[in-house]
């Protein structure tokens, strides 16, 4: 059994359903088919089909294989609490290694999840009870009369947007404006699949439409990852590198199309990754420090450096033309022997534990490593892009380890690290990915200025489309905020732009904005704002376009930064169901609020997050106005439309729900509870009318749906149970 199954969690169980049966059959109704979920609980699909039809559900659609393979994560979240381990592997069709595979190296997934699997009985099929049969019966009404005439339809199909972005496009290549002031741009594409991409067919979700439309916004890079040990063989570790033809045969077809449209192909590489104590059985002098159950792969042995210095000379070798690498040393996977051993604070990390490393300090490791990866590459290339980012370098370590990086190297620093923040009275600073604050801050200057003396690149890794303070459109439309970032910039003299994480891949106005700032001759922020807004309104509409623009920018920089961006539930709005009792169930990192409002809360008071929230919820709603009046048609100006209006409701919801637990913990008024939960419903249905038009609302590329409209609708089932509750 997995380390991470059999936890101690209680399952959720949801008494808005008949049962675990029903819940099974509305939770997967748009995941997974319906001869697959049958097969799981030992039922006919007939069977299943009348479950859902007896609560009201529309006709169940067959899901396309290409669906399905880009929906995996949202079937093991909406299943997590509902089915043993055993049952989600046979949902997805996959087998237990793929699965822990996935958990591990998915943008670590497993951490999302929480790193404990509540234990949870075996799930069988049962002809449902009279008293089943009868609460069916009773959410069915309960949908009529919330979507009149009853549900017929969920809208259009998830991942309706990948059919538009895989059109074949009519342009070849870029079109030039003149000059660029940085280079490279590159960001990571809306909807590539994060844990294995060269391992798809269609080259990790960069088809040739995606990338014409990201090259006719400036981009000229894109980057997916890559995990060293499967990309190539290598003699000391016959384990490693099993199916490497496929992978690079996949990378030289992707870096070929891509150079179609001027767009090069970057990997991300997070090295060397950690290993069970079985990989080192038979080599424990190449054993570093541990952090739960695997080991690092030390990097002061001479065989863990030789096997990554040849295996990135084998990808480069084997992928001509790639474009280059970027590398992060201290992140959530374990790699280096410093890389959990607390460089994320203001001190120099250690390397307890490893007899090598703890006689060394982490920037000379962490040199010597990145040299390492350099000297792969540049046995190949001479032109390739060498990255470091410095996403967890505190301070005292990228003082010592900057200087030390090879010369024809760059640096990448996050923009808006550390600026300060004063929002409700509460100070904090930046600590994570913002547009609400709008960088460049400190850290991010002490680290390019630290580059340009060593005479290295200085890349700003930015989010213009959108961040974790709202990822579930494809971009915030903020566009004052992201030309007034640009304008920073450019008096600090960076050489290139990282333009997204996971999130903020969707080719926007907001990305063209940023490259027509990039271009040469550079227009004024005026001229780049009213140029889109026409582009997009109409040249009747420029001015309300701009003036709904400026006031969501107005509205955002209200947002209560400090909060922990990665449990409040602004990501999944309201569609994350209110509780009347408490859950006791800690956060999930993105993936399951709960009712941990404790934990949202972050550096505020509570109370202080509900009004911000609020407050920013109102302004928004003014913005959303100016562009309803337009009456604006097109498929740019309705998408921007249905952004603004989620953007709204997402932060209105996460403010009611904040609300709503005070008043439960608090012993306060029930009748506003009931009132917080009849507007939840309201804003519940709302969204499902803008989710089931638009695809890519609720979508993030490594988290996929945070919600489907089928979700919604059972926010409106809680809503209701919750009232009658609060009545009672």
């Amino acid at each position: 059994m997995m380390a991470w199954a059999g936890g101690a969690e209680t399952p959720l169980v949801e008494d808005h359903f008949p049962s675990r049966l029903y819940q099974f059959v509305w939770r997967n109704w748009e995941l997974a088919n319906l001869d697959r979920m049958a097969a799981v609980v030992g039922a006919k699909p007939a069977e299943l089909a009348a479950l859902g039809r007896a609560m009201g559900l529309p006709p169940k659609r067959v899901l396309s294989e290409d669906t399905l393979r880009r929906i995996y994560i949202t079937v093991i979240r909406q299943n997590w609490y509902l089915l043993p381990v055993a049952q989600i592997v046979e949902l997805l069709g996959w087998n237990p290694e793929r699965f822990a595979f996935t958990l591990k190296e998915d943008d670590f997934l497993e951490h999302k999840l929480g790193l404990t699997k509540p234990e949870v009985a075996e799930l069988k099929y049962r002809p449902p009870a009279k008293a089943e049969q009868a609460r069916a019966t009773e959410i069915r009404k309960c949908l009529e009369r919330a979507v009149p005439g009853g549900v017929k339809s969920l809208g259009v199909p998830r991942f309706e947007f990948v059919k538009e972005f895989s059109r074949q496009p009519a342009m070849t290549l870029p079109k030039k404006t003149g000059g660029e002031a940085w280079s490279p741009r590159f960001l990571y594409s809306y909807f590539a699949l994060y844990g294995d991409p060269l391992m798809e067919g269609d080259a990790a979700g960069l088809p040739d439409g995606y990338l014409a439309r990201v090259a006719e916004c400036g981009i000229n890079g894109v980057w997916i990852q890559g995990v060293l040990n499967t990309l190539a063989p290598w003699r000391a570790f016959p384990e490693f590198g099993k199916d490497w033809e496929i992978r690079a045969r996949n990378l030289r077809a992707l870096i070929e199309r891509a150079a179609r449209y001027g767009v090069r192909v970057f990997l991300y590489l997070n090295e060397p990754r950690a290993m069970p104590e079985a990989f080192f059985t038979q080599r424990p002098g190449l054993r570093g420090t541990r952090d739960k159950d695997v080991y690092a792969m030390c990097t002061s042995t001479e065989e863990v450096r030789d096997w990554l210095r040849g295996s990135l000379a084998h990808v480069f070798r084997e992928a001509p033309g790639l474009g280059g690498i970027l590398t992060i040393t201290m992140s959530e996977n374990h790699t280096n022997c410093f890389s959990h051993g607390g460089a994320w604070g203001d001190r120099n990390p250690a390397a307890k534990g490893c007899p090598r490393c703890s006689q060394r300090t982490g920037a000379e490791t962490i040199a010597e490593l990145i040299g390492t990866l350099r000297d792969g590459v540049r046995a190949e290339s001479k032109s390739a892009e060498v990255m470091s980012y410095d996403w967890g370098w505190g301070t005292p370590l990228a003082e010592q380890l900057i200087p030390k990086l090879p010369p024809d190297t760059s640096v990448i620093s996050v923009s808006e690290w550390s600026a300060p923040v004063e929002r409700g009275g509460v100070k904090t600073a930046v600590g994570e990915y913002s547009m609400s604050v709008v960088g460049p801050g400190p850290r991010a200057r002490g680290n390019w200025e630290l580059a340009r003396k060593r005479g290295l690149g200085r890349i700003a890794k930015t989010q213009f489309n959108n961040t974790w303070e709202i990822s579930a459109v494809p971009y915030i439309p903020v566009l004052p905020l992201v030309l007034e970032h640009c304008e920073r910039l450019r008096r600090e003299g960076i050489t290139g732009v990282m333009a997204s994480w996971t999130c903020g891949g969707y080719p926007s106005a907001n990305l063209r904005a940023f490259a027509r700032f990039a271009s040469e001759p550079q227009p004024s922020k005026a001229e780049i704002l009213r140029a889109e807004a026409e582009r997009i309104y109409g040249p009747q509409h420029a001015v309300e376009a701009v003036r709904a623009w400026e006031i969501f920018s107005e509205a955002f920089q209200f947002f209560p930064y400090g909060v922990s961006i990665y449990v409040l539930p602004v990501q999944h709005g309201p569609a994350n169901l209110l509780r009347t009792r408490k859950t006791g169930l800690p956060p999930g990192m993105i993936l399951f609020p709960h009712d941990a409002y404790q934990q949202w809360r972050g550096a505020y008071p509570a109370r202080t997050v509900q009004e911000l929230m609020a407050r920013l919820a109102r302004r928004w709603s003014d913005g959303v106005a100016v562009l309803e009046k337009l009456q604006v048609r097109g498929a740019e100006a309705e998408l921007e439309l249905a952004v603004a209006r989620t953007c709204q409701a997402h932060f209105e919801s996460a403010a009611n729900q904040v609300e709503f637990y005070l008043l439960r913990d608090g012993g306060g008024s029930k009748e506003r509870m009931r009132e917080l939960a009849a507007r939840e419903r309201e804003l519940a249905l709302r969204q499902f009318a803008v989710a089931r038009r638009e695809s890519v609302i609720g979508y993030e590329a490594s988290n996929h749906y945070y919600y489907t409209p089928v979700d919604l609708l059972e926010k409106v089932l809680n809503c209701e149970q919750v009232l009658e509750e609060l009545r009672g």
